[in-house]
């Protein structure tokens, strides 16, 4: 498969880390030396005009939303047959398909931080005329840098961009505020760490392999009168559930806000 990226950053990055091997591909990328150091990390080809994406039969989208009605500007008419992928947060599939002069082929995704190691979570919306070969094809990229899940409604995106998308900053608030916690409980800076960042990880782990319900875990490791069960009381007692569903819906109020905005260009 010929695989072609409109930007070189961090997600391009990644999804070609996850690919190169079995693709040709080629990188269109402003900076320079940014794209010639992707070539020469994983033989690609890189250039600096657009053109070079036209023969390719995906094209991912991976430049900042605020940059991607002008990066597409000025495009000839694609194929009915080539795939555009977009993982530019906030601009609606609608509207990308506008700027191509009404494309039909566009699979609008939101993928997040973790794909830079691997271990990202996509949400994936396409438009109705995409093929199932097309869909296939974009589990495919996706998959390399993670897990993916499909939604049948582009609002659902929304929703995806609240709870994983931006959840990573979340999490990293809760580590935040647990090595804190640690420290304030005498323990030294380094072992603060560790602990908070190890403990996140073993759980996730835990959760994930053995796919049971968060809320059946937890109670396995609440002990009727333990410590466990006086720390999570706190927690209820602080509403924490309450906080973190704002949080989704203020994130999700912004999603929509940045696609309303995007789309009058």
């Amino acid at each position: 498969m010929k695989i072609g990226f409109l930007g070189g950053g961090n997600m391009a990055a990644a999804m070609i880390g996850g690919l190169y091997q079995g693709h040709a591909i080629v990188v269109v990328e402003p900076d320079a030396a940014k794209g010639t150091a992707l070539a020469e990390r994983y033989g690609i080809v890189a250039e600096t005009a657009a053109a070079g994406l036209f023969n390719c039969e995906v094209i991912v989208l991976a430049v900042k939303p605020q940059q991607l009605h002008s990066a597409l500007s000025g495009w000839p008419k694609l194929r009915p047959e080539q795939l555009v992928l977009s993982v530019a947060a906030g601009v609606r599939a609608a509207d990308i398909a506008r700027w191509l002069g009404g494309h039909p082929a566009i699979i609008r995704a939101m993928p997040n931080t973790p794909a830079l190691v691997g271990a990202g979570i996509t949400g994936l919306f396409a438009l109705p005329l995409v093929s199932s070969a097309q869909r296939s094809a974009a589990g495919t990229l996706l998959g390399a840098v993670g897990q993916v899940v499909w939604v049948e409604a582009e609002a659902q995106i929304d929703a995806v961009t609240a709870i994983s998308g931006s959840g990573p900053a979340y999490v990293f608030l809760c580590i935040e505020a647990l090595e804190a916690a640690a420290r304030d409980l005498g323990l030294d800076a380094d072992t603060a760490r560790q602990l908070a960042l190890h403990t996140f990880l073993g759980a996730a782990r835990l959760a994930v392999d053995e796919a049971s319900d968060p809320a059946d875990l937890r109670a396995r490791v609440t002990s009727k009168g333990g410590t466990t069960e006086r720390g999570v009381a706190a927690l209820e007692a602080a509403d924490v559930r309450t906080a973190f569903r704002n949080a989704a819906r203020a994130a999700a109020v912004r999603a929509n806000e940045m696609g309303d905005l995007f789309g009058k260009e």
